[in-house]
């Protein structure tokens, strides 16, 4: 029987604004948060940690953080935050103290849950929609990448490092995805790239390493691959990502489910107590 993977259960784009304030006049984030955060306490079995991938607020400014906090005050299992390009670094800080944070800079962490590494990479440029990890970041993680060869590891980022389709977000996405390519060439313990920014789920490969976007506990971007709308979004069926990691050969294996937020029927049974189809 195989053992109990790890679970890294990943959300991202909270986009929470002021009390009462809807984002783009439409979604309720507020709502949608609190929604999330319910379905991942009840989950079972319980994730070991929540990463979260940035675009925590929307602004942002500090009455933003203050109601995230608030809103993530209920969350019964452990988390972990990297800035996206709607937030703040200095307010993030502030609002959200983590462990083994860097005091100045970007917000790059690492979180160890037992034999697996947990790597979150800042991927903001400050003021700019788009994503760079830059000379100090892509140091930081080929040093964190060769400090122990032999543990399997996650990275997860905002910004993804890959083609989606959608034009008026692939302008924005990781403008150094070959060097970040380069550093997992020659660091095969990364088993998955995890990145938010589109609000939607899509799976692609980075030099040969899974590569995921997680969808959005809110909204979708619309789906537009001939770019017949202006930058749109559309209400969709919230998710999240679940990333299940199994002690199996060198470095394990990842296994990630798209998981709904929200409440839905069942389960039911396939088979009656003899054991017939129902």
């Amino acid at each position: 029987m195989t053992a109990r993977p790890l679970l890294i259960a990943q959300i991202s784009d909270l986009h929470i604004k002021r009390p009462g304030l809807l984002a783009y006049r439409k979604v309720d984030t507020a709502a949608a948060l609190a929604r999330c955060v319910e379905t991942l306490n009840r989950f079972l079995p319980r994730p070991d940690l929540v990463v979260i991938s940035g675009d925590l607020v929307d602004t942002p400014d500090a009455g933003e953080y203050e109601h995230l906090r608030r809103l993530l005050a209920p969350l019964a299992i452990p988390f972990a935050a990297i800035p996206g390009n709607h937030d703040d670094r200095a307010l993030m800080r502030d609002a959200l103290p983590q462990a083994g944070a860097p005091a100045r800079g970007p917000l790059n962490l690492v979180r160890r849950l037992g034999p697996l590494d947990v790597v979150l990479v800042d991927s903001t440029v400050p003021a700019a929609p788009h994503g760079e990890l830059g000379a100090q970041t892509l140091a930081w993680l080929a040093g964190v990448l060769a400090a122990a060869p032999e543990r399997p590891a996650l990275l997860f980022m905002h910004h993804p490092p890959f083609v989606t389709g959608i034009g008026h977000m692939d302008v924005q996405n990781l403008r150094d995805a070959e060097a970040l390519a380069a550093l997992l060439r020659r660091a095969p313990r990364v088993r998955l790239v995890a990145a938010g920014h589109v609000h939607r789920a899509v799976l692609a490969t980075l030099a040969g390493v899974p590569t995921t976007i997680c969808p959005a506990p809110n909204h979708a971007v619309a789906l537009d691959l001939e770019a017949r709308w202006p930058p749109s979004l559309q209400v969709e069926p919230p998710a999240f990502h679940l990333h299940a990691w199994f002690a199996d050969g060198a470095f394990g294996r990842v296994v990630t489910h798209h998981v709904p937020i929200g409440d839905f029927a069942g389960p039911y049974p396939f088979f009656d107590p003899e054991g017939r189809l129902l």
